[in-house]
């Protein structure tokens, strides 16, 4: 048995609607699926052009959480102590930096070059956190 790739992530949303706004129109991603299965909302978004390697925009609550789990995941989500955490690459790091800015995207860090490259960190509406980073070629 061979495993050869990573093709879906989940972090939790309170609010899938406001999720998707924040990942398609702000930071530029695209809808893969949004079906409504009955039970849950399956949604996903993926960097343009990439779709095979998917989010999973998961708002807590069954299948996978009963209601008293789902209701200490939204707390913990809503007081900043349980969030995802995504990484993802740029071409040119100071130039995403300036668009998400302009787009009112929340910035907890400025660029910084660093030794594998120039990163910075945003957050998403519920508190995951996300790097941005425009990496160095490999030595």
């Amino acid at each position: 048995m061979t495993m050869n790739a990573i093709t879906r992530s989940q972090i939790y949303v309170l609010d899938q609607d406001e999720a998707l706004d924040f990942y398609v129109n702000k930071l530029g991603m695209e809808v893969n699926t949004d079906q409504d299965l009955g039970f849950m909302r399956w949604l996903t978004v993926n960097l343009p052009g990439d779709p095979e390697r998917e989010i999973l925009l998961e708002k807590p609550g069954p299948p996978a959480l009963d209601p008293a789990t789902a209701g200490q995941v939204r707390e913990l989500l809503t007081k900043g102590a349980l969030s995802g955490w995504l990484s993802i690459t740029t071409d040119d790091a100071r130039k995403t930096y300036e668009d998400l800015v302009a787009k009112g995207v929340d910035i907890t860090d400025e660029p910084t070059e660093r030794p594998y490259g120039i990163d910075f960190g945003v957050r998403d509406p519920f508190g995951n956190r996300i790097r941005i980073g425009q990496m160095f070629p490999r030595a």
